[in-house]
């Protein structure tokens, strides 16, 4: 199954489009899954550095503006807020970072059981590379992109895209 699930998300010829839900037991479970919010934290100091409030499920592929600041943590912790209609086994998000095509960083993370009609809080630590390997703002800024999989028992039940743009700005809820 992750030799299909790898084979799906790096050739382009067979890559499922956004919102594309191939499995009909994913297509139920997806149609139960809402990310109700979304933030990032400075993952040492638990400030909050970027939040939405409202996430659209419905919105596959945007542009996202995040602050600088974040550029500058050694950990970022990312929570995410979410329902679930249906029991989910095995859930998990997979993460892929990409520049100009090329994915440059992947991380995978494991929440397991999901009990029907709940609500969940699900953070993630993620720790920075040293600064002297870090990639300068001028290279990444707009062209960094971030694709985010959802999955339930390694079936693909959300996907979405999410182009990065790193703004000198102070933090606001949306």
């Amino acid at each position: 199954t992750w030799d299909l699930i790898n084979k799906m998300m790096n050739d382009k010829k067979n890559d499922i489009p956004l919102g594309v839900i191939p499995d009909a037991e994913a297509q139920r479970i997806m149609n139960g899954f809402k990310i109700n919010r979304m933030s990032m934290k400075d993952g040492q100091t638990g400030n909050v550095l970027w939040e939405c409030q409202e996430w659209d499920n419905s919105v596959l592929e945007k542009t996202e503006t995040f602050p600088k600041a974040l550029l500058k943590c050694k950990q970022v912790t990312r929570e995410i807020n979410f329902s679930s209609a249906e029991e989910i086994k095995e859930f998990q998000l997979i993460q892929r970072i990409w520049l100009e095509g090329q994915i440059i960083e992947e991380w995978n993370f494991l929440f397991g059981f999901v009990i029907p009609n709940s609500t969940n809080t699900w953070e993630q630590t993620i720790m920075a590379a040293k600064p002297e390997e870090m990639l300068p703002i001028e290279v990444i800024n707009g062209k960094i992109s971030i694709e985010t999989l959802f999955l339930a028992k390694k079936k693909i039940v959300y996907r979405s895209k999410l182009r990065i743009i790193y703004k000198q700005q102070p933090y606001q809820s949306r």
